[in-house]
This record gives C-alpha cells, structure tokens and sequence, in this order.
C-alpha cells in the first residue's frame, strides 16, 4: 500500500507519538509510507519523532506552516506534495491536518481519506470546520469509544463509517526504564512524589491539585508534587509553586523522556476536563506506576468498567476535587494498593493497548478500504 500520513506537527505529543509508531509499523511491514507535516520541523530538543522516523528512512516532510493566517498556503503546498506522489489512502491526525489534508487530498482526488479525531473538543467554530471536513472523509477512525460519540453527534460522523482504534504503548520502555533520582531536584529519595506530567493548560483540571494541596500535601512531609510540561499556566503556577516552596512542589520544563520520572513516582494524577485517548495514562500504566485521573474520554476506557476494582481505585468524576483527593491518599498509604493496582493495570495494557495491536487495527482498516475498490 502506499499510504500518506498527514499531521499538523511533530512534536512530541500523544497524537504525534502514535502516528511516529503507525508510520514506522506500517514502513517495516513494506508499505511505502510519507509524512507530511504541515508545520515546521521541532527544535533539536524535540526532534525525537523525527530523528526515529529519519533513522529508519521514512520520507518526511515539512511545510513550515505555523500560523493560522497561513491556512491557505498550506493547502495549496499539501496539494502540490500529494498531486506530485499520489498516494492510494491518506491518513490525517489532528484537526489541522483533518481539515486541510482531507480537502487537499479530495481536490487531488485520492480515493481513501481517513481521519484521525484524537480529541472530543466542543468549541463552536471548530465544530463547524471538522464537521465539513468528516463529511468528506472515507472513514473516520477515533481514538476511544467516547470520542466516536462525540464525532457522531456533533461531527455529524456516520456511524457506518466511523470506528475506534486506540493508541498504542511500548509496555517494555517504561516497564525497563531506570528509576529518576529524586535528590537532582533537591528531594529525599524516599519521597512520595505525586507527578502530573501534561501541558500547562486550563483543559488539565490542574485547579483540582492545587485546591487539594493542603489536605493531599501539605499535612504529610514526606509527600510531594512534580508537575512536567510547559504551556500557558507555566507562569501562574510556578509563582504558586513558588509560594508553596520547592520542598514540597516543582515544575519541570517539557522533558524528552519522561519515562524513568513515571517509573520512580508514587502515583500520576491527571484531573483533565477533557481528552482523547491520554498517552501518559498509558505510560504510566506500562511504567508500574498508577493513576489517579477523571473518567474523561479515553481515561474512562483505560480504567475499565466503572464497577470494577481499577476503575474505582483510580478513577473520579471530572472537576470532583475531593473524591480525588480520597483516591491520591488511598495510594500514598498503602504500598499493597499501589501494587495490586499497577499489576492490573500492566496486565490490562498488554491485552488491549500494545503497539503492535493498533498497527494491525489501522493496517486491517486499510486494507479492507482498498479491497473493496480492487486496489488489492
């Protein structure tokens, strides 16, 4: 098959971590496989992606548009890359992608576009854009069952053409990973370290954390809060974390391997008001390490059923501050919890989330769409 992959950048992110994974997959199983990136090339500190799919020869482009008053431009160069190779099946991720790529690939006149909707964001014009763009695509693939809602009801997706594929997770890189050391921050090693590890943005809930800080944090000594990332309430909170002291609460900047800060954690916390499919659940789940997160989109389907013993240990109601609370303390005081909890969940990621399952889901959709026409 040959298939172009279409996304709106390649930073490091969930959504860019899992079409880096499906590109790769789908290069080493023969497929002639391009990506087109429509904004510019990530910085050296955030060119992991990048530097994976260029290891392996995966022919990568960039378009180099960031800004949205270069919307126009950006359809036309997607037009000129895709006319000058066109491909049997575009993939798009991300709602620029989605939006540009379908209409550049349709004015081509590439016979399969699927999207990729990785999100359930419900603002209006946004709303308005997807829509026209879903009603032009093939087959719309979401990345959990409460996003293929979402997509239906407010994207106005066919059901008949919509589906859920799931994200994917190298289980062995955090399962493996070396433990973060705590003291090169200025922390006890024997700290208990709740991280939250996300961009810095009024979607993450983070309000709920610091609401909780007293009850959670302040009355135990050895607990403590490391948030990761960066993004607009980067400042707000580091003058609150600040006033809060560093003993107790740190902000790291985006860091390229998170991996060996989940595996040495006590327990993540994740109080989004919305999400997709939450990659650093996933990681977290696969690091040992477990979570206390609100039963958004896709959280809800990685802590399972609502009645079952994952979903009530580590799950909560979005924007409910204190049942998250209750949850963190749970964890923090009993280490046999903690363990039980990460062993269902490790178990759970390897029946349902590896990466290699959503290689062979994404390549089973393909092939069946160009089956149906004779293309194979």
């Amino acid at each position: 098959m040959k298939i172009d992959f279409l996304i709106t950048e390649l930073n490091v992110g969930g959504a860019e971590k899992a079409l880096t994974e499906l590109a790769l997959g789908m290069h080493r199983r023969g497929h002639q496989v391009r990506v087109l990136s429509i904004g510019s090339e990530p910085c050296q500190e955030r060119h992991r992606l990048v530097d994976r799919l260029a290891a392996e020869k995966v022919e990568l482009e960039f378009g180099g548009f960031d800004h949205w008053s270069q919307m126009l431009a950006a359809r036309r160069w997607l037009i000129r890359r895709i006319s000058a190779s066109p491909p049997e099946l575009c993939q798009t991720f991300l709602f620029h992608a989605n939006c540009l790529g379908t209409f550049a690939a349709k004015r081509v006149g590439v016979p399969h576009v699927i999207g990729g909707l990785r999100v359930a964001e419900s603002k209006r014009i946004r709303l308005a854009v997807e829509s026209r763009a879903v009603r032009r695509m093939s087959h719309v693939v979401c990345v959990s069952r409460q996003v293929r809602s979402f997509a239906i009801k407010l994207l106005s997706a066919n059901p008949q053409t919509s589906s859920v594929i799931p994200n994917g997770v190298d289980i062995a890189t955090y399962r493996d990973a070396a433990l973060a050391d705590w003291s090169q921050i200025g922390w006890p090693n024997d700290s208990q370290v709740a991280i939250f590890v996300g961009r810095l943005h009024p979607q993450k809930g983070i309000e709920l954390i610091q609401q909780q800080f007293d009850s959670l944090f302040a009355a135990h000594p050895g607990r403590r809060l490391l948030m990761i990332g960066d993004g607009p309430l980067r400042d707000p909170l580091a003058q609150w974390a600040d006033a809060m002291g560093p003993d107790r609460v740190q902000i790291l900047p985006w860091q390229n391997d998170v991996a060996p800060f989940l595996k040495a954690a006590t327990l993540l916390m994740l109080p989004s008001h919305y999400e997709g499919m939450p990659n650093v659940v996933m990681e977290a789940m696969a690091a040992g390490c477990v979570t206390v997160c609100s039963r958004v989109e896709g959280s809800a389907e990685l802590l399972g059923d609502e009645s079952g013993e994952r979903c009530k240990r580590q799950g909560f109601l979005p924007g409910d501050g204190p049942a998250m609370a209750q949850l963190a303390d749970a964890f923090f005081c009993s280490k046999d919890l903690r363990q039980s909890i990460a062993r269902a969940n490790q178990q759970h990621l390897e029946q349902n989330y590896t990466n290699r399952q959503m290689i062979d889901r994404y390549e089973t959709l393909y092939r069946s769409h160009l089956t149906a026409n004779g293309a194979l």
